[in-house]
């Protein structure tokens, strides 16, 4: 018996991306090596997340690291640390009136909901999101015209979750951020990046581990020591309902390690298994089939499928999660009329049986 049959489970072909909802990513044989270390010893847990800390900043060019259980306890803490500024008393009463210094700004176009909202995060660190802008845009002074005697920190979420058009870039509102004496906070949970963003003056970086890195369920924060120390604190206060283990604190780690040596799949090399998946798609009647590019901006080329026959993209999506084996589209637009294919963590054969299914679902020799 299998682990699918065991636990009566569907088999599942992941074609919309690391998501969340269907386990984020698959983790290398290395990975899951390191996590089996971690779980088969024993460590001072303080110790080791300042020295796991010390190594990733090493790697990265960062002051200082910190392991988490998630980009979402990454903003979380990292918040909190930063209203709190390493008080004793305020890691024992988060909430206190005492300490009024609480505003976060975002742009309105970046509260977005990713599985959670991100004014929740904000609302469990204590803090108050302040919006800024627009839905549909936000300048630098938008920004600006939002700081008082009572800004704690502004926030950026780089993401394609978020609006895209008519929005301040990240070195813009690090430019805000510093000519008032902020920190910008910027949560890249899924970026590819480690370096850049740290290179251009962010002051918190924070990352999922189990996407792009291809890691166990973690998160990681970079930047300036200060805050780091301060996000740190925040494991013997509302920290400790998001602690991590150390099997993968260690499984991050080397997660990291792999990544910064191979690096992610490139998108020449996306483009190329694509095209005869996309080939096939195109031999299926009443779809309009092209290879398209993420919408961030990132080198992730996906197939985006248009139907224009009887069933609409929303009909088909249903049936591909419904069938045997539950194959998830990316289905951001199918309220637009498009269903697209992210195959980062789908193989040839996946893929075939993604083509047979739709052939069944629509028709088609």
């Amino acid at each position: 018996m299998d682990l699918y049959e065991k636990y009566n489970l569907k088999h599942v072909i992941n074609a919309d991306g690391k998501m969340t909802i269907l386990g984020v990513s698959k983790v290398p044989d290395e990975v899951v090596a390191a996590q089996k270390l971690g779980d088969q010893n024993f460590f001072e847990m303080s110790d080791l997340l300042i020295q796991t800390g010390k190594y990733l900043a090493d790697l990265v060019g960062s002051e200082d690291a910190l392991v988490v259980n998630s980009a979402s306890a990454g903003i979380a803490q990292t918040i909190a640390g930063i209203i709190g500024q390493g008080s004793e008393y305020h890691l024992y009463h988060p909430y206190t009136s005492r300490i009024t210094k609480r505003e976060v700004i975002l742009p309105m176009g970046h509260d977005v909901d990713y599985g959670a909202p991100v004014d929740v995060m904000l609302q469990l660190a204590g803090a108050k999101m302040v919006p800024a802008g627009y839905a549909n845009m936000c300048k630098p002074e938008h920004l600006e015209m939002q700081i008082t005697d009572q800004t704690a920190a502004i926030l950026y979420i780089k993401s394609h979750h978020t609006v895209q058009k008519s929005m301040l870039s990240i070195p813009q509102a690090i430019e805000v951020a510093h000519s008032h004496d902020l920190p910008l906070v910027l949560d890249a949970a899924a970026e590819e990046d480690l370096t850049k963003y740290l290179k251009i003056g962010a002051d918190v970086v924070i990352y999922s581990g189990a996407k792009a890195l291809e890691g166990p369920a973690s998160g990681v924060i970079f930047g300036k020591s200060n805050y780091i120390k301060w996000a740190r604190l925040q494991g013997h206060g509302m920290g400790r309902a998001m602690k991590i283990g150390k099997e993968n604190i260690i499984g991050l780690t080397a997660a990291i390690t792999k990544y910064l040596q191979d690096g992610p799949e490139t998108g020449d090399s996306m483009i190329e298994r694509l095209e005869p998946f996309v080939a096939e798609l195109k031999k299926i009647p009443d779809f309009e089939v092209k290879v398209i590019q993420d919408a961030a901006g990132r080198q992730i080329y996906r197939a985006e499928v248009k139907p224009v026959g009887k069933l609409s993209a929303e009909q088909i999506c249903d049936q591909l999660r419904n069938g045997k084996t539950a194959i998830y589209a990316r289905e951001y637009r199918v309220n637009q009329g498009f269903i697209e294919f992210d195959i980062r963590a789908v193989d040839q054969s996946e893929m075939d049986q993604i083509v047979a299914r739709l052939k069944e679902i629509v028709g088609g020799n």
